[in-house]
């Protein structure tokens, strides 16, 4: 259903985008409402358990059959006759007895709206398509995603260009190919795909750059090379790209590639499985430390690393100083070993931020985006910084852009953006952000409610809190203040505002 509309009589119901309209009019209707029209509509004519649509409604949380009893009673009421549905009770929703409910009468499925095309970029723009493994070997399938993720970093790192971001291309995976339709969906001209097959100690890789709007390619080669060059054919594919596109041969600055092929795949594999579970992160720990071991000069495995720590510290019990204290030593670490790695910059800035280093911080964050000025994250982590700095419209500035460079991101994307809309006061627009299914069951709850709470809806504001709370038990408002990099009082306060009037713990 993720992705459609949905039109019967006079409505038309959009689940994503979480609004009902009649007769092109919006319609008020509560979330609870909404997720019931949805999966009622999505099956049209099907029996619905009552359990089924409580858990709709209510994700993981147990409620009294009466909610929902009363939930359809005001759909009903919003709804009106449904006219000539032919369920003899005039109404669009039948209650079969002792199980459920279905809804009844014509249901058009209209697929997805048309999405608004993205603003220009004003530079040569490229999306790095996720290469194809032709050896067909699962175990060579994170060796494919590698040289994608790497290429695209390469690519970034040129100034003048505009690249798209890792989460994004990857969205097209195992997909079938539509150049144009993916060209306008992220907003860029040009496409570059290739595939992979990586076999005894050698490599071959294709690579084709494609014009999007036209359908030329403007460059094709094939590299037949054994297994330690792949660098220098990473290397190689970049500057083609660049001279094709910008019209002269340029590399981005030296980069520290690793020197151990286990090390290299160790850490493609773990960034891929970075999580903000406790046994992800204790598996993804175990693999870049067996990096670092193999490869002690390897930068992108202590950058990761410092970030598995710090993730521990911030979610799970911490801050403890131990944890904080082996955070920031492997970012320094990591910043010492490839000083030009924009990752491993803005991993650190983001953790002084934390240590309440702000000035360090700032010139970190600068130094990243001057080496890389299309990587997403770092605009991401220095909107989130602003924000609690009381800079709150150059954090909304931050965080668009981020979505621009990848428009389909991770749910940290979302929850920084529900965080800036209410710092913002834009309490409606933030429920929209933090409703989306990409963020929700994060620890972003906590910005919902606080959001919810100030339009007065308390109750649902009280649901979310005790959402939030089962997968934070710990977690105390006067904590939080407390390990959050704030620099503005009134910022601060208006965070604490809205978690005292959800209920969050003090």
């Amino acid at each position: 259903m993720q992705g459609s509309r949905f039109a019967f009589g006079p409505f038309v119901l959009d689940p994503d985008a979480g609004t009902l309209t009649r007769d092109d009019a919006p319609v008020a209707i509560g979330y609870r409402g909404l997720k019931l029209l949805a999966a009622l509509v999505g099956r049209p004519g099907e029996i619905l358990g009552k359990a089924e649509l409580m858990d709709a409604a209510w994700p993981g949380t147990a409620v009294e059959e009466g909610n929902l009893t009363v939930q359809i009673a005001q759909l009903r009421k919003l709804l009106g006759p449904a006219g000539d549905a032919g369920n003899g009770s005039g109404e669009w929703i039948a209650t079969v007895p002792r199980v459920g409910y279905r809804f009844v009468g014509a249901v058009e499925r209209l697929g997805e709206a048309k999405r608004s095309p993205l603003p220009p970029p004003g530079k040569p723009s490229i999306a790095v398509l996720p290469f194809v493994n032709l050896g067909g070997d699962p175990e060579q399938e994170a060796f494919a995603d590698g040289l994608t993720e790497d290429l695209i970093t390469d690519l970034s790192r040129v100034s003048g260009l505009f690249v798209i971001a890792r989460n994004p291309a990857f969205a097209y995976k195992g997909k079938a190919t539509d150049m144009r339709g993916i060209a306008h969906d992220l907003g860029v001209r040009y496409l570059l795909e290739g595939s992979a097959r990586r076999a005894a100690g050698r490599v071959r890789i294709n690579a084709q750059l494609v014009d999007a709007v036209s359908g030329e390619h403007l460059w094709a080669e094939r590299f037949d090379r054994g297994l330690e060059d792949i660098f220098a054919v990473q290397d190689e594919v970049t500057a083609r790209i660049v001279e094709a596109l910008l019209g002269r041969l340029r590399a981005p600055p030296p980069r520290n590639p690793p020197s151990n092929p286990e090390a290299y795949e160790l850490c493609m594999r773990a960034r891929k499985l970075m999580d903000d579970s406790p046994r992800m992160a204790r598996e993804v720990h175990l693999m870049l430390t067996r990096a670092a071991a193999l490869d002690p000069q390897y930068a992108e495995a202590y950058r990761w690393l410092a970030m598995n720590h710090w993730m521990g510290w911030v979610h799970w019990g911490g801050p403890t100083e131990a944890n904080r204290e082996v955070a920031l030593e492997l970012a320094r670490k990591a910043v010492a070993i490839d000083p030009d790695d924009a990752g491993c910059r803005w991993v650190l800035a983001y953790l002084l931020a934390y240590e309440r280093s702000f000035d360090e911080a700032d010139a970190e964050f600068a130094k990243a985006i001057e080496l890389d000025p299309n990587e997403a994250d770092t605009w991401t982590a220095l909107s989130d910084i602003a924000v609690l700095a009381g800079r709150v419209e150059e954090g909304l500035e931050h965080i668009r852009k981020a979505f621009r460079l990848s428009p389909f991101p991770t749910s940290w994307y979302y929850l920084t953006l529900g965080q800036a809309q209410y710092a913002s006061r834009d309490y409606g627009a933030a429920i929209e952000t933090l409703r989306r299914d990409e963020t929700y069951r994060t620890s972003s709850r906590r910005f919902l409610a606080a959001s919810l709470a100030q339009l007065g809806r308390l109750e649902e504001a009280r649901a979310e809190v005790e959402l939030f709370l089962v997968g934070n038990p710990h977690f105390t408002t006067r904590h939080w203040a407390e390990t959050e990099p704030f620099r503005d009082a009134a910022t601060l306060d208006h965070f604490v505002d809205g978690f005292r009037k959800a209920g969050l713990p003090a």
